[in-house]
This record gives structure tokens, sequence and C-alpha cells, in this order.
């Protein structure tokens, strides 16, 4: 597994750059709903639509939450993009004996009020036009531990040009009441409720 090793310097600079691109690539980026800070790590649930994603949730964090940011990514996806350990990034790779320490690294993240952890539980990107979305199942013991108190922000990022010739980014969030004793399944259920309707919302 390959650790994160922030780095603030990196991330002043990147939060120059990531500032500009976003100007250049999208019309405007817009967060929609109203999530009260419970003061607990933060786990952040997210659909996977495209290479911006985790930048988005960067963005976002600054914006709202301030907390030090770890996302789980491929390991080979790191490799290449070694930089990324600088903004929070660690490895999983799937279907080895090493992924169950990835997901006990992030649980553990979880237990720090200070950090949030992002999670992309589809696994793999897909439109955001696919619904409903299917977590895979396995993250769900290691990281959703009973003993474990943090709280889970779900995030649906969905797209939209309008009559804009660049598209617009809406940045739906929510976050269930509880804190503890999550199972997989059930917040796949809750995610799905929840962005059918952000899709809902969207298309008004």
């Amino acid at each position: 597994m390959i650790p994160a090793r922030h780095a603030p310097w990196f991330q002043w600079l990147f939060d120059i750059y990531l500032k500009i691109a976003f100007r250049r690539s999208f019309h405007a980026i817009e967060v929609v709903g109203d999530v009260k800070d419970k003061g607990l790590g933060i786990l952040v649930i997210a659909n996977h639509i495209s290479w911006w994603d985790g930048f988005w949730i960067l963005h976002l964090n600054q914006k709202i939450f301030k907390r030090k940011l770890f996302v789980m990514m491929l390991e080979d996806q790191l490799r290449k993009n070694s930089f990324l350990r600088k903004l929070g990034a660690f490895s999983i790779r799937k279907k080895s004996k090493t992924a169950g320490e990835s997901l006990t690294y992030a649980a553990e993240k979880l237990k720090d009020p200070c950090n949030m952890v992002l999670l992309f539980p589809q696994g793999e990107i897909h439109s955001h036009h696919a619904f409903p979305l299917q977590f895979e199942q396995g993250w769900g013991k290691r990281v959703l531990q009973p003993h474990n108190d943090f709280q889970v922000l779900m995030v649906a990022n969905l797209l939209d040009y309008f009559s804009n010739p660049k598209p617009l980014l809406r940045q739906y969030i929510y976050s269930p009441e509880k804190t503890s004793g999550f199972i997989c399944s059930e917040l796949q259920e809750e995610y799905n409720r929840f962005y059918q309707r952000c899709i809902q919302m969207q298309t008004r």
C-alpha cells in the first residue's frame, strides 16, 4: 500500500492551478444542500463520473468542511500520478492481500475529527446517467466499523451545459443523521434515494 504524504506547500500551489483550470473548464460550480458539520471525521461517498472527481471534492472540502483530505485510488493509477500523494491520495490494489491494509488505513483516518476520507464505492468510472448505482461490497467490513463514529457525506456530481458553452457542475450534498452502525448495502440504498432526488432537481 502507498500511503498519503501531504505537502502543504504543494497544496497551496495546486489550489492556484485548480482555480485557473476550473475557470477554463466550467461555467460555474454550485453546491446544493445544507449539511451540518458534526465535528467528526467525514467519510465522503461520491459518484465516480470523470477524471475531475477527486478535485471537485478537494474544492468542496476547502470551501465548506476544511478537513485534511485522504483519497483512495487504484495503486497503478497512483504510481503513474505520484504527485497526488501530496494532496492526500493513498492506494488500494483490489483483490490482493494488501487491499485490507488500505481499508484499515482509511478506517483509522476516520477516527480523527480533523480528517476526511473520500471513497468511490462504485469502484470505477460510470456515466452519471447510470442508475441505480451499484457499490462494491468488500470495503464496508473494514471501513464501516461499528465502534467508529464518523459523519457520512453523500455527494452527487451532475453536469449540464444548458445554454452555456462550458458545463455547469452542481454538487448535491446530503448527510444521514446517524454516525455509526452503517452497513454497505443500506448506504447503497440511501445513496440511490438521494441520487434520484438530485436527478429530479437537476432536470427541473
